[in-house]
């Protein structure tokens, strides 16, 4: 295994478990991602239940030879699905559990979005940026 597998292979256990967590959250306590939602969603209870039973899919997928790809693609569209979320969340200040949380919190997670994109796309084994295979010398 090389030094680009061992990286992958680390960032997607990592992922993995990140997205395994979060899904459970999702499934166990819904109303908290409740205030978050845009207007727009509709049944944003039954999106935020589909949402957990994604992460936990994408999670399992990820760790899987047969679905990892598909879980990759899942995840990184996954990322681009729940920016609106993210978004409002920071623009309207929604208070979760009776805190408000800060720009301090917010811009950080915003600009990390992309990241994520790219970290499912990477620790599925589709894109290899920024890491390049070297050749040996001739």
């Amino acid at each position: 295994m090389n030094d680009t597998e061992r990286v992958r292979t680390v960032l997607r256990w990592l992922l993995a478990a990140a997205y395994l967590f979060v899904g459970i959250v999702h499934l166990r306590s819904p109303g908290g991602f409740l205030p978050i939602v845009p207007d727009w969603v509709p049944y944003p209870c039954e999106v935020i239940l589909l949402t957990g039973v994604a992460e936990i899919a994408g999670a399992v997928g990820l760790m899987t030879g047969q679905f990892r790809r598909a879980a990759a693609w899942g995840l990184a569209a996954y990322a681009v699905c729940v920016f609106p979320a993210n978004i409002k969340h920071a623009v309207e200040g929604v208070v979760i559990g009776g805190v408000k949380l800060s720009w301090a919190y917010h811009a950080p997670r915003l600009a990390f979005q992309p990241v994520i994109f790219w970290w499912a796309l990477f620790a599925g084994g589709i894109v290899t940026w920024p890491f390049r295979q070297r050749k040996p010398a001739p």
